[in-house]
């Protein structure tokens, strides 16, 4: 028979780890949440990964500043709740249930006060912070024309993006990569013959399950990346604070890589492949044939191709995962996506993660070799500056 207080320590250390897991349950269920609201909220793919940047922003500050014995969750749900609501009005009614189902559940005390108290001052002051980042800035940009010149009247996705405030980097351009493959270059016709052969809609080359990967990562919204994290946040015994420095962490990096890579698009303005491959016979290179009718398997959106922002992404966070965990054991990483129909992909490594999402965009026929694997080094570069600039 066990001695009682043996029992009873032991019971008090299961309680324990329980209430610390519930806690860090808290940050990962209110993500979720936010994720849902941004999704609804119809933003595009770079003004989502800033909102969501600056909610987990005030998340993290608001765990860890709380006054001892403050209710975690109430701080979470309470940061959550004023940086959403700033950022995305119309959906202020879905914000405000949601953060009335989720504090009603906490006893109506002191620590529930003062986790509010601690969610509402956090977010407020990274709200303002973040308020002057050059998001709403007017667009001045516009297309290369001469007066009376047709030019696709579809709107540029975000031209002024690359110069706004970053989070960690010096400066916008802090990472910008050196110009692409020259034309006449052996490496420009490989980037070129390799997206032309796996990236086309007819390709007879691309495999299903390239074509799966291709789907798969067509979707770009914060939530296909934050799954990923979520491998991660969810392990057993991780503490609130630790979850909510890691998503600060992975969205600061996630949001400073797309600064990065639009400052980096719009120096060099490089072509897509269905521009390029229609094109083949201008180039000056000998080794890239015309194809006129080329159309790439998933269209591309309206930037310029080089450096991929999906590559970027899948760097930064991937550092940022190789940082949380070093000398720690990897889970399985996985996530699921909206664009295959909910299906879900799993990774036994952020290299392997990394290298997926790259060469996803060659399988859509949106980018060439060169694009992905620069972008992933920026991403890399700037995923490790941020986590170790979070304090």
């Amino acid at each position: 028979m066990q001695h009682p207080n043996k029992v009873a320590i032991a019971a008090a250390v299961l309680l324990a780890a329980a209430a610390l897991q519930a806690r860090a349950d808290a940050v990962i269920d209110w993500n979720t949440k936010a994720n849902d609201f941004i999704v609804e909220s119809k933003l595009g793919t770079p003004p989502a990964m800033r909102a969501m940047a600056i909610v987990q922003t005030a998340v993290y500050e608001a765990v860890k500043n709380a006054a001892p014995g403050a209710s975690l969750d109430a701080a979470v749900a309470a940061a959550n709740r004023v940086a959403l609501a700033k950022l995305l009005p119309a959906q202020h009614a879905a914000i405000d249930a949601a953060w009335h189902a989720a504090i009603t559940r906490l006893p109506e005390d002191s620590a529930r006060s003062a986790g509010i108290q601690a969610g509402q001052k956090a977010a407020n002051e990274v709200l303002a912070a973040r308020a002057d980042d050059g998001a709403g800035k007017p667009v001045a940009y516009r297309p290369t024309a001469f007066a009376g010149m047709y030019v696709p009247t579809a709107a540029t996705a975000v031209p002024h993006w690359g110069t706004r405030k970053p989070w960690h980097m010096k400066d916008s351009a802090a990472f910008r990569p050196a110009p692409p493959p020259a034309l006449e270059s052996a490496e420009w016709a490989r980037d070129y013959n390799e997206t032309k052969a796996l990236g086309g809609k007819s390709s007879m080359k691309r495999t299903p399950e390239q074509s799966d990967i291709a789907q798969f990562w067509e979707y770009s919204l914060p939530s296909i990346y934050h799954g990923v994290i979520k491998s991660v946040a969810a392990a057993p015994g991780r503490t609130a604070l630790q979850n909510a420095r890691l998503y600060a962490a992975a969205t600061q990096a996630l949001d400073d890589a797309l600064i990065a890579v639009f400052e980096a698009k719009y120096q060099y303005n490089y072509w897509r492949p269905i521009t390029a491959v229609r094109n083949g016979d201008i180039d000056g290179n000998p080794a890239t044939e015309r194809d006129a009718a080329w159309t790439p398997f998933i269209d591309a959106p309206m930037h310029p191709e080089y450096p991929s922002g999906h590559a970027i992404l899948a760097g930064a966070l991937g550092a940022v995962i190789d940082a949380e965990l070093a000398g720690q054991q990897a889970p399985v990483l996985s996530t699921t996506s909206p664009s295959a129909k909910h299906a879900t992909r799993q990774w036994k490594t952020t290299q392997a993660f990394v290298q997926e999402v790259a060469e996803a965009r060659i399988y859509a026929g949106m980018h060439f070799r060169s694009a992905v694997e620069t972008a992933a080094d920026m991403g890399r570069q700037i995923g490790k500056l941020a986590y170790n600039s979070v304090r």
